[in-house]
């Protein structure tokens, strides 16, 4: 099977388009209510700030957005998940042209990561690790760009400082990506001396911690709640010593599990795999420091704390494994033999939504079946029958709370859980078990 490199970018368009039409339309059809990590960021989004208690705030702002233009329609949030993967595979196919100057070895490079379930099957859940997924891409497609030019530009620095901030601003694990490429260059140009120092670089800085500042500002009026939250979820507690070897030995298994369909893939490419690595080579030493050390630092991690690696995490982590598998094997791809790799694509591009429609409508206990527009009828009945004013606060947990907040057409702000003095604030108010809605 023969990929011309004259219609490469129609066949790179399709697949993008295809994924996306699949994975909006699949939910929307066979899910009854959105995910449980979408309705807690559209929860944050009716009352909009700098950070929650969860997270930083860019995983609330983008869906607040599009709540604020199409409504609480459940397809609009899947679309919206969509978008920010097929945006991803768009910098990834942009920046693998880049290294290898061949459209057909790009493609496939995105092709392949198709193949992780990351990219597919968990991609409907719109929420901070999805929300991650455009900023890595455009991180490092910038940071090659300054790594790879012959002239620092000052538009490079500025657009790696604002898309990492981006990133942060979505979840702080984005860090482990931005020291990963740091340690890079400071290989290069401290230890190694191969490039020289350019004060271009503090623009990326700046920029940085300049696009953070209300963010930061928020961190310290709310005692760094977030950032307490992210140290409750590494399991940072005192750990016995067994955690610093059982954790670290399970987060290895399930990264192995993960690839296990892109190893698979990536075996229809050749026959036999002969790797030639050459540390001299500047493309490969910038594939490993951003595919390769911000797993062997979250490694680290969890070895050093005992701390406990929560599998989707991982998300963006392999944005541009394809990239780096294709570059080692690419002396053994012959690109007039596709034929098994393309079958074994096809297979795994159309096996996932199958699944995911499979266990959605087989399975009746999961959070997409909650009925949320029901109970929102029911309640706002209920607040009819005694007030005549409009429900504009709901109280309560995300989840109960935050669905509320979507289905009622009075997009009544959430402030968080229940307390007497907040209720004490209300005009009117109404509480039905763990959650109450109310009148300012």
């Amino acid at each position: 099977m023969t990929i011309s490199n004259k219609n490469i970018n129609n066949v790179f368009y399709i697949f993008v388009l295809a994924h996306l039409i699949f994975w909006t339309l699949i939910p929307s059809i066979t899910n009854h209510n959105l995910p449980l990590d979408t309705i807690e960021a559209l929860a944050w989004g009716s009352n909009l700030d700098w950070g929650f208690n969860k997270h930083p705030p860019m995983s609330a702002f983008v869906p607040e957005i599009f709540f604020q233009i199409f409504g609480s329609q459940d397809w609009v949030f899947y679309l919206l998940s969509q978008i920010f993967v097929i945006f991803s595979f768009y910098f990834v196919f942009k920046f693998s042209n880049q290294i290898f100057s061949n459209n057909v070895l790009a493609l496939i490079s995105v092709l392949l990561i198709e193949a992780i379930y990351f990219y597919n099957f968990t991609t409907p859940e719109f929420n901070v690790n999805v929300c991650q997924l455009p900023f890595w891409s455009l991180t490092v497609y910038y940071s090659w760009k300054i790594y790879s030019g012959k002239e620092i530009k000052f538009l490079d620095c500025f657009l790696v400082g604002l898309f990492a901030a981006f990133g942060f601003l979505s979840k702080y694990l984005f860090i482990y990506l931005l020291i990963s490429i740091d340690l890079l260059f400071i290989y290069l140009i401290f230890v190694k001396k191969k490039r020289k120092f350019d004060f271009k670089y503090l623009i990326t800085i700046e920029v940085f911690f300049i696009v953070l500042v209300p963010h930061l500002i928020w961190l310290n009026n709310n005692e760094f709640i977030t950032i307490k939250y992210a140290l409750v979820r590494t399991g940072l507690e005192p750990t016995s010593l067994i955690d610093h070897i059982k954790f670290p030995i399970i987060f290895l298994l399930k990264q192995v599990g993960i690839i296990v369909p892109f190893l698979i893939l990536c075996s229809l490419l050749v026959k036999k795999v002969k790797l030639n690595l050459n540390f001299k080579d500047k493309k490969l030493l910038f594939l490993l420091a951003i595919n390769i050390l911000p797993i062997v630092l979250m490694f680290l991690t969890s070895l050093i704390t005992g701390s406990k690696i929560r599998t989707m995490w991982m998300t963006p982590f392999y944005l541009f494994f394809g990239t780096l598998f294709v570059y080692l094997l690419q002396a053994q791809v012959n690109l007039k033999k596709l034929k098994p790799f393309m079958i074994g694509f096809i297979f795994f591009f159309f096996l996932s939504p199958v699944l995911y429609a499979y266990v959605s409508i087989a399975k009746d206990d999961k959070r997409t079946d909650y009925p949320g527009k029901e109970i929102a009828i029911k309640t706002q009945y209920a607040w009819d029958q005694q007030f005549k004013s409009t429900i504009n606060v709901v109280l309560g947990d995300e989840w109960n709370a935050g669905n509320l907040s979507y289905h009622l057409k009075s997009r009544p702000v959430w402030e968080g859980f229940v307390e007497r003095k907040k209720l004490d604030q209300l005009k009117d108010y109404m509480c039905l078990d763990s959650v109450c809605v109310g009148s300012r």
